[in-house]
């Protein structure tokens, strides 16, 4: 009888959650603006970084010594491909399979460019996971401004409010569709997408610099930055920065298109 209330007890109780030093979410952007070549440079440049010595020591020197970890790729709203699942990471080999199976999989473009969106996800997929971190972490990189799922500012303070960090990782190697082009892309991302205590951005203008620049950046929200950065409010970054340019550049390229 003593053994059959102890069943239904531990039944009744809910599982604890996975303790680990961080919740990462690596949202990549596979929007169409990304050549087919640049999707082949982005997917194995993560496989690098990690598996490499660096990323690899910092998960083990952690506080835990394991993190959790998914990637997801993402372009336009509700458009998200999970590639690798929430994943325990707390070994040298774990990290090599994680890369394996990058290497394995071929990435395809899709429509739109919705950075609103892939935060959504990323809160909602951090909720929902079997791991508790001491930090929760939505790490994303993309191309382009948002321009399609919402304000990107208001998903960011959403993130905020609940303690996530969000960093990014801007590329501007204009290799590219030319018309979504944003100069300035890496203080966008500082205005209107980042943000948290700690919160970095890692500009990438040569796809040469891309697999130091994501290992840096994993080191870098493994161990901690050395400082924050300044986080843009109400959708206006630094000098007023326009937090809506890519809606408007969706508005010009369809105002275009419909002349014709």
């Amino acid at each position: 009888m003593r053994f059959l209330v102890f069943v239904l007890a531990l039944l009744a109780s809910p599982l604890r959650a996975t303790e680990v030093d961080i919740e990462l979410a690596l949202m990549v952007d596979v929007s169409r603006s990304m050549a087919a070549g640049e999707l082949e440079l982005q997917r194995r440049g993560y496989a690098e970084a990690i598996s490499s010595d660096e990323v690899v020591n910092a998960i083990l020197n952690g506080f835990t010594g394991r993190i959790a970890l998914t990637y997801v790729e993402w372009a336009g709203n509700g458009t998200n491909r999970e590639v690798i699942p929430w994943t325990l990471v707390d070994s040298r080999e774990v990290a090599e399979e994680i890369a394996a199976q990058l290497r394995a999989t071929r990435s395809f473009g899709m429509r739109r460019t919705s950075i609103s969106g892939a935060i959504r996800y990323a809160i909602q997929a951090i909720e929902e996971n079997d791991f508790e971190g001491l930090r929760r972490v939505i790490d994303i990189s993309g191309d382009g401004p948002n321009n399609q799922g919402g304000l990107v500012t208001n998903a960011r303070d959403r993130a905020l409010a609940q303690g996530f960090v969000i960093n990014g990782l801007p590329l501007m190697t204009q290799e590219g569709n030319s018309f979504w082009t944003l100069e300035d892309l890496d203080l966008y991302y500082e205005a209107c997408v980042i943000g948290g205590p700690g919160a970095f951005v890692i500009p990438v203008r040569d796809w040469k610099e891309f697999p130091l620049a994501v290992r840096r950046k994993i080191v870098l929200e493994l161990v901690g930055p050395p400082e924050a950065t300044p986080v843009a409010r109400r959708g206006l970054g630094p000098d007023g920065y326009d937090c809506l340019i890519g809606e408007k550049m969706r508005e010009e390229w369809e105002r275009l298109n419909n002349e014709f």
